[in-house]
């Protein structure tokens, strides 16, 4: 027998009384570890084997997965262990502790996602390693919210983990089998001031920055036509002109202009031919000004993702909430972890609603069905084995 791991409760507190905030911005960043440590010694007592995984490159940032059983396939229940920073005197209670007001737990990372390891490891406690014909494994990565480095380790590693893996990212507990691709990119042109008097005396670069957003939103249009996917609410990829600036003065011709852009792709779509198509329109402009030019990506692109319909946890899991996966337009781990052969689905109890923003909170009566929908898909999955599913 292993020892008892805490309750539900206790865990919940834990986890969000321990600071994890990952962010872009250096001052607002932290490490990870005390929250891996913690979720290690839970597993452990649990029955489950460790792995605490540095993030080449990134100091102080770890993965953890935790297995139960052993054997090829299986199930993985993955989330991110950080939450994005947080602005404490716009909460209603503090944001680093579990408080439960009106049936709901209020606490940073309550929604969005830290509470799903806390229920997983309490799905987990009714199986033991003997009972599975198949191992069960909990994955916790770093860095999601900011730049995935986690996830994006574990696919370069390339260690394959289970079969199917379930994301448990705040879905309303309705399945979720694909998401938009996001793409954030620079557009910049360099072209010689002088005195607005005389426009010999320069080569303006917002005019050629002009000319440029005409070209980019004609591609736009050309996208729109050529790539659709009628699960998507908007069922084509969009291209917004989201940041520009140009010049210091009136009076003088602009020397640089730079265009900052939001794209948001389909699955099937690869962000890196889309940014050859973009530099080449670019460079177009750019030669026929005499301009100097650039393209470079504001954030390494997060890529579309999209599990078959016919996968086998698509199927599970929209026999066990009666629910028809859907899409959504935000980015998630799972491109990442389909890159490691596993079917991945999207599905968590919190509301994407409540992200992300002051007083984030998890309904209490989402607990009871996460519990037996994870339970189910355990049994299914790890107990019965995979050839269940066909």
């Amino acid at each position: 027998m292993t020892t008892q791991s805490p309750s539900l409760k206790t865990m919940l507190e834990g986890l969000i009384g321990t600071l994890s905030v990952s962010s872009v911005t250096p001052a607002f960043d932290h490490s990870n570890e005390p929250l891996v440590a913690l979720l290690a010694g839970w597993l452990e007592s649990a029955g489950f084997r460790a792995e605490i995984l540095p993030v080449p490159g990134h100091p102080g940032k770890f993965n953890l997965l935790g297995t139960l059983g052993s054997g090829p396939g299986g199930l993985v229940l993955s989330g991110h262990t950080d939450t994005v920073p947080f602005d404490a005197p716009l909460w209603s209670h503090d944001p680093l502790k579990l408080t439960e007001v009106d049936g709901r737990y209020y606490g940073l990372g309550t929604s969005d996602m830290k509470s799903f390891f806390a229920l997983a490891l309490e799905a987990a406690r009714a199986f033991r390693a003997s009972d599975l014909k198949c191992p069960l494994m909990i994955l916790a990565t770093a860095d999601e919210e900011s730049a995935m480095h986690g996830a994006r380790a574990l696919a370069e590693a390339g260690r394959p983990l289970g079969r199917h893996a379930v994301i448990g990212e705040p879905t309303n507990l309705r399945p979720v089998r694909l998401h938009k691709g996001v793409m954030g990119e620079a557009v910049r042109l360099i072209g010689r001031s002088g005195h607005a008097s005389d426009p010999s005396l320069g080569n303006n670069a917002l005019d050629g920055m002009h000319e440029v957003m005409s070209v980019i939103l004609d591609w736009r249009t050309e996208l729109q036509q050529a790539h659709r996917h009628p699960a998507f609410p908007v069922p084509y990829p969009t291209v917004n002109l989201g940041h520009i600036h140009g010049g210091d003065n009136p009076n003088r011709i602009c020397g640089e202009c730079e265009l900052h852009l939001d794209l948001r792709v389909l699955p099937g779509m690869d962000p890196a031919d889309l940014r050859a198509a973009l530099a080449e329109r670019v460079a177009d402009v750019g030669r026929r000004r005499g301009l100097q030019w650039s393209v470079e990506p504001l954030f390494t692109p997060i890529p579309p993702a999209e599990t078959p319909a016919t996968a086998a946890i698509v199927r599970a899991c929209e026999s066990l909430t009666g629910h028809a996966a859907e899409a959504v337009s935000f980015g998630t781990e799972m491109p990442f972890l389909n890159q490691l052969g596993m079917d991945t689905l999207i599905l968590g109890p919190g509301d994407i609603a409540q992200a992300h923003q002051p007083d984030e909170f998890l309904a209490l009566d989402r607990i009871p069905p996460t519990l037996e929908l994870l339970r189910a898909l355990i049994r299914r999955f790890c107990v019965e084995g995979e050839d269940t599913m066909g």
